[in-house]
């Protein structure tokens, strides 16, 4: 990898994994509908809006990997999830393709299986389970990214994230939890690892607490050094302020499956 192009550069998961591409690959190229700041020697940004396939294209010109971590990245209207993340994902891919860019890594989300329950110690193959609008859009990105690998080629990742910070900050994130430095782990092995053609990880640090089976992961060579029961008692202080939620509490999406929630309480499961 000479050449890599990080969407959704100005967000927030994007100001932290900036530093870590731009001292590992010779050439990173960021891109949003705002221009991040502080731009070192070796980013350049071109601003593009995932609904433009002509600037998603532009911003793919000369790139041998992709960072796809642009989009709508919290529940919405459907009218915006559509635009930004169904549309702007397939605009990413085809872009890619057009341009001849080798690799894509999808930042997807622990919500394309929120449905399931935390007792539930869950693999990346099971049945999918959204939680959200959001969490839908996520499984059509993870959809396009095996259309784009078996037809066409591209070597393409898919990170379910659970959140990415420097701890986590609840009860819940104890348990899906991952670092920027972990994150960046992943993150390579879908740009550079030889074997890869299309998977499906989760982006989690090395949680004691963890739902789910990252074994795809540490075949690839994983090895997270972030611990999330180093910041145990400070998060579980946090979680007592919250407000009781009983769905939230109970499936692996949190406050996320309880937005809009109309079912029946009885049958929760």
């Amino acid at each position: 990898m000479k050449r890599v192009l990080l969407t959704g550069a100005a967000g927030a998961v994007g100001g932290m994994i900036r530093p870590l591409l731009a001292s590992t690959y010779p050439e990173i190229v960021l891109s949003d509908i705002k221009e991040p700041q502080n731009l070192q020697p070796n980013e350049t940004f071109i601003q593009a809006d995932l609904t433009d396939l002509v600037s998603v294209e532009k911003a793919c010109e000369g790139v041998d990997g992709v960072v796809h971590l642009g989009g709508y990245s919290v529940e919405g209207p459907w009218e915006v999830i559509l635009q930004a993340n169904i549309i702007g994902c397939y605009h990413m891919f085809e872009a890619a393709r057009r341009k001849g860019v080798k690799r894509l890594v999808f930042a997807s989300s622990n919500h394309a299986i929120g449905f399931y329950p935390r007792v539930q110690r869950i693999g990346p193959d099971v049945v999918a389970r959204p939680d959200s609008r959001y969490g839908v859009s996520k499984l059509f990105g993870e959809g396009l990214g095996a259309l784009y690998a078996y037809k066409h080629g591209m070597r393409v990742l898919a990170l379910r994230i659970g959140n990415v910070g420097e701890r986590p900050v609840d009860k819940r994130r104890l348990s899906i939890w991952i670092s920027p430095q972990d994150l960046m782990q992943l993150i390579r092995i879908g740009l550079e690892h030889p074997e890869l053609r299309y998977e499906v990880m989760y982006g989690a640090s090395l949680n004691e607490r963890s739902w789910w089976d990252n074994s795809v992961a540490y075949k690839y060579g994983y090895r997270p050094t972030g611990k999330a029961e180093d910041f145990r008692d400070e998060a579980l202080a946090a979680q007592e302020k919250l407000p009781p939620d009983p769905i939230g509490e109970f499936y692996q999406g949190g406050p996320y499956c309880s937005i809009e929630f109309d079912g029946d309480t009885d049958e929760i499961w």
